[in-house]
C-alpha cells in the first residue's frame, strides 16, 4: 500500500497544474497530533496512494504554531532519503494546511509497544542502522530534528523503519548550534537539559543518537532506561540521566556494547555517524548497501491484514470533528459563495498572506526540473567535448589564411619551373627566371598577379 520511492509514475509529473484538495480523494483517517490529523488518501489521476497531513490554520495561529508549519514544509521539500517519510505535495485552502508524504502502513513504533510486540535483537540492531543512515544524512543537511522517539517512527508494510515529524526540527548554521529545549523529555539527551540550565552554550547532531539510543532500549525491553517525565524537574532529570541504564543479563555483550556508546553522556564519546556506528560489534557484519537499498528482512514485519492504527481515529472524524475533511468541499463552496456576496477585505488580506508564506511544492515537478537539469548538463559536457577535440582557428589565423594559399600555389609554379625531364636538366620555362618577389635563397614573399598591360599595336 505505501510506496517510498520517487521513482513512481504520477500526472502530475506531466502537468503544469498546481495539485490541491479536489485532487484527492479521502479514505479514512489514520493518525490525529496535538493540532493536526493524517488520512489516507488517494490521488485521482493516477490511483497512486499517499498519506496527508493537515493542520487547522486558525488553531496554528492561535497557538503561535505557523511557524513551525511553514518551517516544517520547507525543510521537508529540502529532503529526500530512504528512511525518511518524504514530502510529495504541499497546499493549503481557507480552513486546513496540507502535507501529502509517503504511506506507510505499517503503524508508528509506539502502536506496537502498545501491543507488546517484542522486538528482538536483530530486529532492532536493523531500526538502529535503517534510522541511523537517516540520521547520518540529515546531519549531511545539517539538520537536527530534535524528537526522534517511537511515535516519529513509522513502519512500512515490510518492516523498514522511516522518520516523521520534522515540527521542531531545525537546520543549524555552518559549525553551529542549537540553544531551545525542543523535545519530549523522556527522549531528550542530557546537553539539552544542561544548556537549558545555561551550563553549557548549545547542542548539536548528537542528541538525535542519544534519543535513537532510548529507542532502542525501550524497543528490546518495553520500558525506557530513565525515569523521566514531562513534569521532571530540570536539574533532577539531569542527574537520572547521568547515572547507569540497567541492562539485563539475558542481553548479549554486542547488544549492550551498541547501547553504551548511543547513551554516552558525553557527546563527544557518543556514537553520532553511520561510520562510528558500523564500528560496533553488533552491526560490524552489515551491509551497509543492502541496508540502504532495502535489501534486507526485517525480522518483524507489520500485520498486513489490517491498519496498524487506533480504529478509533476514523469514528472521532465521521462524528465528534466539528468540521470533518470529507465534507470539506460543500462547506467551501458556501463559505466561497458568502464571501462573494460580502467581501471581508481583513479575511482576504490574512489569506493573502499567509499564501505567500506557505511553501506551495511539488515534488514530481522538482524531479522534471532536476532531470532537464541533469540533461542540459550532459549536452553541455558533450559541447565542451566536441570543442575540446576540434581545432577553431583565431581571427589571425583566417586573416593570413589567403597568403597562405597564394604561397603554396606559387610554390606549386616553382617546383614546375625547376623540374626535370631527365637527371640534372631543368625545362625551362618562359619568364619563370624573373618572377617578382622570389628571392635567390628565400621564400616567396609576395606575387604580383597583376596582369601584363597589353601592346597597343
Amino acid at each position: 500500500m505505501g510506496v517510498n520511492s520517487s521513482s513512481r509514475q504520477d500526472a502530475s509529473f506531466l502537468s503544469d497544474e498546481d495539485v490541491n484538495f479536489d485532487h484527492f480523494q479521502i479514505l479514512r483517517n489514520i493518525g490525529k497530533g496535538s493540532f493536526g490529523k493524517v488520512c489516507i488518501v488517494q490521488k485521482k489521476d493516477s490511483g497512486n496512494l499517499f498519506a496527508m497531513k493537515y493542520v487547522s490554520r486558525s488553531v496554528c495561529i492561535g497557538r503561535g504554531a505557523l511557524g513551525g508549519v511553514l518551517k516544517e514544509v520547507e525543510l521537508l521539500a529540502s529532503l529526500e532519503h530512504p528512511f525518511l517519510v518524504n514530502l510529495w505535495f504541499s497546499f493549503q485552502d481557507e480552513e486546513d494546511l496540507f502535507m501529502v508524504c509517503d504511506l506507510l502502513a505499517g503503524g508508528d513504533l509506539r502502536y506496537h509497544l502498545q501491543h507488546q510486540v517484542e522486538f528482538s535483537e536483530a530486529s532492532v540492531g536493523l531500526l538502529v542502522c535503517e534510522l541511523g543512515s537517516a540520521l547520518d544524512y540529515l546531519q549531511k543537511q545539517r539538520v537536527v530534528h530534535r524528537d526522534i522517539k517511537p511515535d516519529n517512527i513509522l513502519l512500512d508494510e515490510e518492516g523498514h523503519a522511516h522518520l516523521t515529524d520534522f515540527n521542531i526540527a531545525t537546520r543549524l548554521p555552518p559549525d553551529g548550534l542549537a540553544c531551545s529545549m525542543s523535545g519530549t523529555k523522556p527522549y531528550m539527551a542530557p546537553e539539552v537539559f544542561m544548556c537549558a540550565l545555561e551550563e553549557i552554550a548549545g547542542y548539536s547532531y548528537p542528541v538525535d543518537w542519544w534519543s535513537l539510543g532510548v529507542v532502542a532500549y525501550e524497543l528490546r525491553s518495553g520500558v525506557r532506561p530513565f525515569v523521566v517525565h514531562s513534569s521532571t524537574p530540570l536539574a533532577e532529570v539531569k542527574n537520572v540521566l547521568n547515572t547507569q541504564p540497567h541492562y539485563p543479563r539475558h542481553w548479549s555483550d554486542h547488544f549492550v556494547d551498541l547501547l553504551s556508546k548511543l547513551l554516552n553522556v558525553h557527546p563527544g564519546a557518543r556514537i553520532s555517524t553511520l561510520k562510528e556506528l558500523h564500528l560496533t560489534k553488533l552491526l560490524r557484519g552489515t551491509d551497509l548497501e543492502r541496508v540502504l537499498a532495502k535489501r534486507t528482512n526485517p525480522p518483524f514485519k507489520p500485520s498486513k491484514d489490517h491498519l496498524n492504527c487506533d480504529p478509533s481515529l476514523e469514528l472521532e472524524e465521521m462524528i465528534v470533528e466539528t468540521k470533518p475533511l470529507h465534507k470539506k468541499k460543500k462547506r467551501l463552496a458556501k463559505q466561497r459563495s458568502v464571501h462573494r456576496e460580502n467581501s471581508d477585505q481583513l479575511h482576504s488580506q490574512l489569506d493573502t498572506q499567509l499564501l505567500k508564506e506557505f511553501l506551495v511544492y511539488n515534488r514530481y515537478k522538482e524531479l522534471k526540473r532536476k532531470a532537464m537539469e541533469a540533461k542540459e548538463s550532459e549536452w553541455q559536457q558533450e559541447l565542451d567535448q566536441a570543442m575540446a577535440n576540434s581545432h577553431v582557428s583565431s581571427p589571425a589565423d583566417r586573416a593570413l589564411s589567403p597568403i597562405s594559399e597564394r604561397t603554396e600555389q606559387a610554390s606549386g609554379v616553382s617546383s614546375t619551373a625547376g623540374s626535370t625531364d631527365g637527371p640534372g636538366e631543368p625545362i625551362p620555362v618562359p619568364g619563370a627566371a624573373g618572377t617578382a618577389g622570389r628571392t635567390p635563397d628565400g621564400p616567396i614573399d609576395y606575387i604580383d598577379r597583376t596582369p601584363s598591360p597589353k601592346s597597343s599595336i
